[in-house]
């Protein structure tokens, strides 16, 4: 793709928050130290300043509700055959793109995408990812990353074996080669190219990288939601939250 100028991008933050949870209903309304699921990633999105519109996702009027207050835009509800259980993450995104963008009636070069059940993100991360596509055209996305030293299993056919030729020997962690837990649903841009494809991600790739062990809670459960109230809670105390 080529851009005559990098300050007319156009970028679209799309977050999705269906109604719908096996594991708590309207789980995406649920409170943490107060404040909803929702709002994470909207006041984030908010506070990066480098969305052009941050649109919700979701077949819920609650969460539709909740999620104009908070000032995001939801214009439509999500269609049926794209709430289920099984609808993939890439075909959320690939649908609410194009439904935005035949709504709004533009284009978008840039799409963040944000959830949730993570809640644990920096806005700066959503500033660094979007500009970092702004200024670099090699990159087709970049996104947050967990690096974590530990020896990893798969199983091959009938027998276990270790993911990486360099764990058949054990080292200490300081110096041990470290593995990348992607993280997209904290904070990630790609170029819609990718999304209007139904592809999450791009080949070429940046990360960027944090060793917060936080970042590991994805909620889903009632013992998810203790966890990071607790965990919100040292953050909140410790003045480690930046929206």
């Amino acid at each position: 793709m080529k851009y005559k100028n990098k300050k007319k991008l156009k970028v679209i933050c799309i977050i999705p928050a269906r109604g719908g949870s096996k594991g708590i209903k309207l789980k995406n309304l649920k409170k943490v130290c107060g404040r909803s699921l929702l709002s994470y990633p909207v006041k984030a999105a908010i506070k990066s300043r480098v969305c052009d519109k941050i649109f919700v996702s979701t077949d819920s009027k609650k969460i539709a509700y909740e999620a104009k207050k908070l000032g995001a835009s939801v214009p439509f509800l999500r269609k049926k055959k794209f709430s289920g259980d099984r609808v993939t993450t890439e075909k959320t995104l690939q649908n609410s793109l194009l439904e935005a963008e035949k709504y709004y009636k533009e284009k978008y070069d840039i799409c963040v995408f944000l959830t949730c059940t993570n809640i644990f993100r920096k806005a700066s991360w959503i500033k660094t990812a979007v500009n970092e596509l702004k200024k670099n055209k090699k990159i087709d996305s970049v996104f947050s990353v967990h690096s974590f030293y530990k020896h990893v299993w798969h199983k091959n056919k009938k027998k276990f074996i270790k993911v990486s030729k360099w764990m058949k020997s054990y080292t200490s962690r300081q110096v041990g080669q470290k593995l990348y837990r992607e993280d997209t649903g904290l904070a990630s841009a790609t170029r819609s190219i990718f999304w209007r494809k139904g592809k999450r991600i791009g080949k070429n790739v940046k990360f960027i990288v944090n060793e917060d062990s936080f970042t590991g809670i994805d909620i889903h459960s009632k013992k998810d939601l203790y966890l990071a109230e607790m965990a919100m809670r040292y953050i909140k105390k410790n003045k480690l939250l930046d929206h």
